[in-house]
């Protein structure tokens, strides 16, 4: 006598359910955003553009976090950890995937370090590993208690100020602290502190994995990859300050942490979370699938 058949793949077929479990990772995948980012805008702008939806589709349990938009690292990390143990309640999985692009890269490293029983794998994109230029000029050329340090600091902390109230996650924010931390200074006594995952030379690949987490990263080296993108000029203008081909942000080899997956992508900054707007490198890798790509790589890896 045959075997009974399983309902669903009777009814959507083998290859339908791989695309549908494509990204069913072990853990949840959460995304950790940037500096002056947010978890959605009037709950419809995502700062991950379309990219939850995008890995829910191929089966990813995906949540997304809040933290101020300008602060040190700590400060940021702490406000992810303790998302990060709500989910973990929430959902009895034990564990999450952390996702961080940017500065949300570096505040899960620190929620790794200081709680790896909760963390499975971390992944960063675009993230100043050894610090970025554009920081580092910022704390070399403000004066302490200057003019152009307090209008700077006036301007940023307002602006993060509103975006933290339009997303709905109003807090605290230290535009000054977040620049000290990105700065090559700071990144240089973060790393002493969690060196967990960095490579031993500056543009090398870092371990895989330590304590049962394992370390990821990606990034590009596009600048101004879209016309109709406002900010991509912004970003032609930063990369000047670059000694090494970089995403406009981010230098390539300072984006190095862990397994590099890629490091040449065409992407800029945003593109590599699919902003602004969708106004991507439309001859470059589609940030969505890079994504879900690297959901399925979790998902073989047992994660």
């Amino acid at each position: 006598m045959d075997e009974p058949v399983d309902a669903e793949r009777s009814e959507v077929g083998e290859a339908a359910l791989a695309v549908k479990s494509y990204a069913q990772t072990r853990y949840p995948i959460v995304l950790c955003h940037g500096m002056a980012g947010f978890q959605a805008m009037f709950g419809v702008v995502d700062y991950f553009g379309g990219i939850a939806s995008a890995l829910r589709s191929g089966g990813a349990e995906v949540y997304a976090t809040a933290v101020p938009q300008f602060d040190s690292t700590e400060a940021r990390g702490e406000a992810l950890l303790a998302q990060i143990e709500d989910i973990v309640a929430r959902t009895g999985s034990g564990k999450v995937n952390l996702v961080g692009h940017s500065h949300g890269g570096l505040d899960a490293r620190y929620v790794a370090a200081v709680r790896p029983d909760l963390i499975a794998s971390v992944t960063t994109i675009g993230s100043p590993h050894q610090g970025a230029e554009l920081a580092s000029y910022l704390q070399d050329h403000l004066q302490e208690g200057g003019f152009a340090q307090g209008a700077l600091s006036f301007l940023a902390n307002s602006l993060g100020t509103v975006l933290s109230l339009l997303s709905g996650h109003p807090s605290p924010q230290d535009a000054m602290a977040a620049v000290r931390s990105l700065s090559a200074a700071g990144m240089r006594e973060f790393n002493a502190r969690y060196p967990a995952g960095l490579p031993d030379s500056r543009c090398g690949q870092g371990p895989d994995e330590e304590g049962g987490v394992r370390f990821f990263s990606w990034s590009g080296t596009g600048i101004v990859t879209s016309l109709l993108d406002p900010t991509d000029l912004s970003f032609g203008l930063i990369s000047r300050l670059y000694s090494e081909s970089n995403d406009g942000m981010v230098g390539r080899c300072s984006s190095h942490f862990g397994e590099v997956v890629r490091d040449d992508y065409g992407m800029n900054h945003l593109d590599e979370v699919n902003q602004l707007f969708g106004f991507i490198n439309l001859s470059g890798p589609n940030p969505k699938s890079v994504f879900r790509s690297h959901a399925s790589r979790l998902k073989g890896f047992g994660l």
